[in-house]
């Protein structure tokens, strides 16, 4: 997967005298977690990084759709049959996602599956589908269909065939973890990624005040930035369309699905979040894309940043105000 997100020279730089760095990578969720952590003691700092890499192994586990033995496999397995009693915080993390999809006019919705399937996005030849195979598919997909009983703490699926993804959340999820367990720990200077495209950054790197500098890319050329950001207690995710996607007779279809009408958003080809949580980061990063600038500016809290990028080759990229 190809980085949006290029982290600046100041992160390489040679921490001060007080300052030790530590840095590790650990692969999870079909992603690569980095951490980069400053701290006085090289030991202590090692037991963080491992406990935080832990986390994201023990998340990997809770949500994989690929894992059989994973709490999220028995939901897609058995929830249509009868409903399932599921841990408290995989119930916790499903209700945020059904208040996610309200608030987000089901732009984001777990159930997207089908049709990203119906598309080729889920293995198989990447095509336009037949409008019977989107109607089927449509047929399958929707939060409505998963219905949570709080008392019981159950989940259900209404009809057989629908299935949940945690690809939209899942990692956003396991970096606010991560930091979570690197500030109980006492730490106040740290940047953890998953894949470059959700990143967190916990106070500051030594000799830079402002935070943690990223160059958010251009996604019309690579090789420049679009923008230029500092993290400070921040995260930051990005959605863009041009890394799976494909052409047919001249049209380019992106794998960021509109679940609502059964085909790729092309509102924008970019879209940016800047927000204190990377949950909320990456999961607004699709809807502000499929919605559009219009519906952003008129629905993202205020303190937020979003960089929008339009789906017109040689678009200047603007924030959203």
């Amino acid at each position: 997967m190809r980085l949006f997100l290029a982290l600046l020279a100041a992160l390489l730089m040679v921490p001060s005298a007080e300052a030790q760095r530590g840095e590790r990578n650990t692969d999870a969720m079909g992603a690569t977690f980095s951490l980069i952590l400053y701290g006085s003691d090289q030991s202590s700092m090692n037991q963080a990084i491992d406990e935080a890499f832990e986390e994201a192994h023990r998340l990997d586990a809770l949500l994989s759709n690929y894992r059989s033995e994973s709490e999220w496999s028995r939901i897609n397995r058995d929830a249509a049959a009868h409903s399932l009693t599921v841990s408290p915080e995989l119930f916790h993390l499903l209700s945020d996602c059904i208040e996610y999809s309200r608030a987000s006019e089901g732009t984001f919705d777990l159930t997207v599956g089908p049709l990203m399937r119906a598309w080729g996005f889920f293995g198989g030849s990447r095509h336009v589908p037949s409008a019977d195979e989107i109607r089927d598919a449509l047929e399958l997909v929707g939060y409505q269909h998963i219905q949570l009983n709080a008392r019981e703490r159950t989940v259900h699926f209404d009809r057989l065939g629908v299935e949940i993804d945690p690809g939209g959340v899942g990692k956003g999820y396991a970096v606010d973890r991560m930091v979570e367990i690197l500030r109980a720990r006492g730490y106040r200077n740290a940047l953890v990624a998953a894949s470059g495209s959700s990143v967190y950054g916990l106070g500051n790197p030594p000799d830079e005040p402002r935070g943690w500098p990223i160059n958010i890319a251009d996604p019309w050329d690579q090789r420049n930035n679009a923008a230029q950001v500092f993290l400070k207690d921040m995260s930051l995710s990005t959605s863009g369309s041009y890394e799976r996607s494909f052409r047919v007779g001249g049209h380019r279809y992106s794998h960021i699905m509109d679940p609502r009408r059964g085909f790729p958003a092309e509102n924008a080809v970019q879209v940016t979040v800047l927000a204190p949580r990377t949950i909320d980061s990456e999961v607004w990063a699709k809807p502000y894309f499929i919605q559009g600038s219009a519906w952003t500016a008129a629905h993202k809290p205020k303190s937020w940043r979003v960089l929008y990028c339009e789906n017109i080759l040689g678009t200047a990229c603007y924030w959203v105000e």
